[in-house]
């Protein structure tokens, strides 16, 4: 299985990474009714931060603001379940097929993947930041110094310019 596929199907909702019903359900070659059923079946598996029910708000959210959705899911009357790293593990629990163990680990490499990369790019943008507060500031020096040289020189060319009073002499 392709972890950029993957990659694709997961979604940031409520602070959570996370995966939902349909897109699982074509994953594991499982219709979506079935999946939903296993879940019902086992709903003490499946505690708030393993699944949840997304929302009408949230749902009509997704669907404005993500163009790879399938056209029939849109217009589905019932939002869909969210499962989070957690719940897709313990769905291989529900799920005991060959290919659902399969998915399942590609799945899980793909959140650690996400994961690693979200810690390094975190890691990348702390630098940058300090980097960015050590250089402003000596930058700032810099260009203060530079306006009051720039100023002082203009007070110079002010004060040479001025017409001189007294005697002349020729030398």
């Amino acid at each position: 299985m392709e972890i950029q596929l993957i990659q694709h199907k997961i979604y940031d909702i409520r602070g959570h990474k996370v995966i939902l019903d349909f897109d699982l359900a074509v994953l594991y070659e499982v219709e979506n009714r079935a999946l939903k059923q296993a879940v019902k079946r086992n709903l003490d598996r499946f505690p708030e931060d393993f699944m949840f029910k997304l929302t009408v708000k949230e749902w009509k959210e997704l669907i404005t603001n993500c163009d790879k959705l399938p056209e029939a899911i849109k217009f589905s009357p019932t939002s869909p379940l969210a499962f989070t790293e957690q719940g897709v593990s313990m769905l291989s629990s529900i799920l005991r097929s060959k290919k659902a163990i399969q998915i399942n680990i590609a799945i899980m490499r793909t959140f650690v993947l996400i994961r690693n990369f979200a810690l390094t790019n975190n890691e990348l943008t702390i630098k940058l930041k300090e980097l960015e507060r050590k250089y402003d500031k000596q930058f700032v020096d810099v260009f203060e110094a530079i306006n009051y040289l720039i100023k002082k020189d203009n007070i110079n060319k002010q004060h040479n310019t001025r017409v001189k009073i007294g005697f002349k002499t020729k030398e």
